[in-house]
């Protein structure tokens, strides 16, 4: 009996984000990361409507700064990281005289903490060191620990890979000819080492866009059921992937706490998703505006940095720019 594979076991994508007990790195000198920052910084590409999300919320943030100690690069950076990582540390950039003259994110993905308070930035080599007077740290609160934030949507991580890996295992099914695959059964003991060899050469040349390719199989004398293909399942029958999406896409919603009519869902029904306009007016009520207080709180109320380098938004109490 010789068994011939199709295809080579790709490897099964999984969330690097499963939350774990920070500890001390010894080695590194440094306290370890609650999530992988990485498999949060991929997982903006690998869903639609969480990189989507991200980036609505980081524009809405940007939308009325009016300015300040940092450009609005810089602060789109800053709000970026801030929303995937749950932190953001600002650096007091100083002059000779030790007085603060400009503020600078520093990279989220690589920024980590020490015992002494002492913030670092990973690098080649040793990492950029920087004392905890010179940095402004803000960070989502998480109760298991105090050392770094948590971004606010992992309770819906493995929704987003569900709907990504929905999407994945969709593409695959039609780039193999619409088949989950199968198992090529062969019985005839008339079958040559060379025949089976050259079914295997064809099977190997049919993978991907030439799969429909018709394969000759000629056994002299040999049975009418001597070649049997024999599917591994049956995707018309079991197929649920719109509901997958669906339901998904909406649990992605919740943990950011969306709402649908901005994300460019489609309704399912005839009474629509609302007034986008209200939608979003709330949203940013609710969810933005504390944001833009915070950062500029954070960084107004430093007695080291001027009040040029203010963080300034549009006060909604008052309708006036926020000093």
């Amino acid at each position: 009996m010789s068994i011939i594979t199709f295809d080579k076991p790709e490897p099964v994508l999984t969330t690097g984000t499963d939350y774990q007990d920070i500890r001390y790195d010894g080695d590194n000198n440094h306290y370890t990361l609650p999530i992988d920052r990485l498999a949060l910084a991929q997982l903006v590409n690998l869903n639609g409507q969480h990189g989507g999300i991200l980036h609505a919320r980081k524009n809405m943030l940007l939308s009325d700064y009016i300015g300040g100690g940092l450009t609005f690069d810089q602060l789109e950076g800053a709000a970026m990281d801030y929303f995937t990582f749950g932190d953001l540390a600002i650096l007091k950039v100083r002059n000779g005289w030790g007085d603060v003259i400009a503020l600078e994110p520093m990279p989220g993905l690589y920024m980590r903490r020490r015992k002494d308070d002492f913030f670092l930035v990973l690098q080649d080599g040793e990492p950029l060191e920087y004392p905890p007077e010179d940095v402004i740290f803000i960070r989502m609160y998480d109760p298991q620990q105090q050392v770094y934030g948590l971004p606010d949507y992992i309770g819906g991580v493995h929704s987003a890979l569900l709907n990504s890996e929905a999407v994945i295992f969709r593409r695959r099914y039609y780039h193999n000819g619409a088949h989950t695959g199968g198992i090529l059964y062969t019985r005839d003991p008339a079958m040559t080492d060379e025949v089976e060899e050259e079914i295997g050469r064809q099977l190997e040349q049919s993978k991907g866009i030439g799969n429909f390719s018709t394969i000759l199989v000629n056994i002299p004398g040999g049975d009418a059921d001597a070649v049997k293909f024999i599917e591994m399942g049956d995707i018309g029958a079991n197929d649920e992937f719109a509901n997958v999406k669906n339901i998904s896409a909406q649990d992605v919603l919740n943990a950011h706490r969306f709402p649908a009519g901005l994300a460019g869902i489609i309704p399912q029904n005839a009474a629509g998703l609302g007034d986008p306009e209200k939608s979003r007016a709330t949203y940013r009520k609710d969810e933005i505006t504390p944001i833009q207080r915070r950062l500029a709180a954070a960084v107004n109320s430093d007695p080291e940095v001027p009040e040029r380098l203010h963080l300034k938004f549009p006060d909604e109490t008052t309708n006036k720019d926020a000093v």
